[in-house]
């Protein structure tokens, strides 16, 4: 082939979704076990006919719907093919060939590769105890560096930092360098323990905070994230959006979503009890399971995480190994974290 590809793309890996079956319990994505939120299922049954057109490029009305649910300025949200797509948008806009940008690893393995593929080089900043070490990040961020990126609650390790840690590392990081907040599992955390970002730094220029419809909204299929920060970098976010990336069908859905918010709390209260019954189960049988803050549990069992997520297969049960390192396990419905739980236990007792 004569076509020259950029040297990167040698060495950058491919995102690893979680297995699909039909004919498994799958608790490998993070997604909500509940199905789809009424307003929304009405919403899906009117629209369908909607699909054979282009949809609103500008997202006009759900822009809206977000700034009013959170109570700021219309030209303050930036939205996307989900937070991946937007944490991507934000990258483009910021960050040149060879610029650093810094987050924790093991994080969201979206990052490295859209730092690649944006030019950028990754500065991957080991966590410590699962959790995002921000003090050594801190100490990471040189003149190089244009974005920060911190998951919290962090996937895959389930962890996420307080208010107070949070709240010096932004002090430290220099004020034309961007941190960029995930909380994709904002919904599943304990408030007096994890700080809510788009409140507790809404005044802070250079944070912005991501959200995402794909995980307690249920809306995963649809694709629908969004960003809320400075005006001028969102601005520059909406100019790299890919065109039509959020489709006149998503952006219905998630409007509807965000009125069923009393709903959405009830299912999150529910994994939220079921999460913590799981730990517990699971630290019963010897695992070793960090304090999660999200709607699934991280299992740190180091190079028997393929074989243990072959076993669960085996079982019937799809769960997210990282070779390696761990296992992420997806919080599901009592019955099939039940189902999970069994087939730890045989796990257990065989390594026993």
């Amino acid at each position: 082939m004569s076509v020259r590809l950029r040297a990167a793309m040698a060495g950058l890996p491919a995102y690893v979704a979680g297995r699909k079956s039909p004919d498994a319990i799958v608790l490998a994505s993070n997604e909500s076990p509940f199905g789809l939120l009424p307003a929304v299922a009405a919403v899906i049954n009117d629209l369908t006919a909607s699909v054979s057109r282009y949809p609103d490029m500008t997202s006009t009305r759900l822009i809206e719907a977000i700034a009013e649910h959170h109570g700021v300025n219309a030209n303050q949200v930036a939205v996307g093919a989900g937070s991946v797509e937007v944490v991507a948008q934000i990258a483009a806009a910021v960050v040149d060939a060879g610029d650093e940008v810094v987050y924790g690893w093991r994080a969201f393995e979206a990052y490295p590769i859209i730092t690649t593929v944006v030019g950028g080089t990754s500065v991957a900043v080991p966590l410590r105890d699962h959790v995002h070490d921000l003090d050594a990040m801190a100490d990471a961020i040189t003149d190089r560096t244009r974005l920060v990126l911190v998951c919290n609650p962090n996937n895959p390790t389930s962890t996420a930092v307080g208010y107070d840690a949070l709240s010096r590392f932004i002090a430290r990081v220099p004020s034309d360098v961007l941190v960029v907040i995930d909380e994709a599992y904002h919904h599943y955390t304990d408030p007096a323990a994890v700080p809510n970002a788009l409140r507790d730094f809404a005044d802070v220029d250079n944070v912005v905070v991501t959200r995402t419809f794909s995980k307690a909204f249920a809306l995963a299929g649809l694709r629908v994230g969004y960003c809320i920060g400075a005006s001028e970098i969102i601005t520059a976010a909406r100019k790299t959006q890919v065109p039509f990336s959020v489709s006149g069908l998503g952006q219905a859905c998630a409007i509807a979503a965000l009125g069923e918010e009393k709903e959405v709390r009830r299912r999150a209260t529910l994994t939220v009890a079921e999460r913590d019954r799981v730990s517990r189960e699971l630290t019963g049988l010897g695992y070793d399971v960090p304090p999660s803050q999200a709607n699934f549990v991280w299992l740190p069992i180091g190079d028997g995480a393929a074989g243990f997520g072959e076993h669960c297969a085996a079982g019937g049960v799809l769960v997210r190994p990282f070779a390696g390192e761990g296992v992420r396990v997806t919080i599901g419905l009592p019955e099939e974290n039940n189902r999970f739980l069994e087939l730890a236990a045989v796990a257990a007792s065989n390594r026993g």
